[in-house]
């Protein structure tokens, strides 16, 4: 199994479609926030970096024993500006740039440690197929550059390979039902 890297698991969105914090949604008797937290931590993944919005910090904190909680004060401007929010709090905690970084979108639970292991053997920004997420980020400073409303796709290459895991998107209350 390869070395764990720092990870940072994006949980701000509004979740306007959905009617309810995408972070706090239960499953399996645990909230997907925590549920990314115990997965990274299991998988050998340090540190981990959880960005939400202002009225989640206390709620979001209170799921995730092993992460450090960050707000993003602006999350309305783009999940890339949480990502960035992510990535310098991250520079800050390691003291460096580091050459790997996981991203797991909070609503893209259908990974599992599997999934990150094989995500783990690889050195370029990379995602798996048929999950799509979570996405191995190797070029920390180029996305540091981007605008906070820029899609990671658009500006990066990403190699897909094929991993352990479904596609599951939660974002209305049909793809919560189908959770359940």
């Amino acid at each position: 199994m390869a070395k764990g890297v720092p990870a940072i698991v994006l949980a701000a969105g509004a979740s306007t479609r959905l009617g309810q914090p995408k972070a706090l949604v239960k499953w399996h008797d645990e909230s997907l926030v925590s549920r990314s937290v115990r997965l990274l931590l299991e998988s050998g993944n340090s540190p981990i970096i959880v960005v939400t919005r202002t009225e989640l910090q206390v709620d979001v904190m209170m799921q995730c024993s092993g992460a450090t909680v960050v707000v993003n004060p602006t999350p309305e401007e783009g999940r890339t500006g949480s990502l960035q929010v992510g990535l310098i709090s991250l520079i800050s905690e390691l003291g460096r740039t580091p050459r790997r970084v996981l991203v797991c979108p909070v609503d893209r639970c259908g990974w599992n440690i599997e999934t990150v292991n094989s995500l783990l053997e690889c050195t370029k920004n990379t995602s798996p197929m048929p999950s799509g997420h979570p996405l191995l980020l190797c070029e920390i400073e180029k996305v540091l550059t981007f605008s906070k409303s820029e899609s990671l796709r658009g500006g990066l290459e990403i190699e897909r390979i094929n991993a352990p895991g479904e596609h599951m998107n939660i974002d209305t209350p049909g793809d919560l039902e189908a959770l359940q």
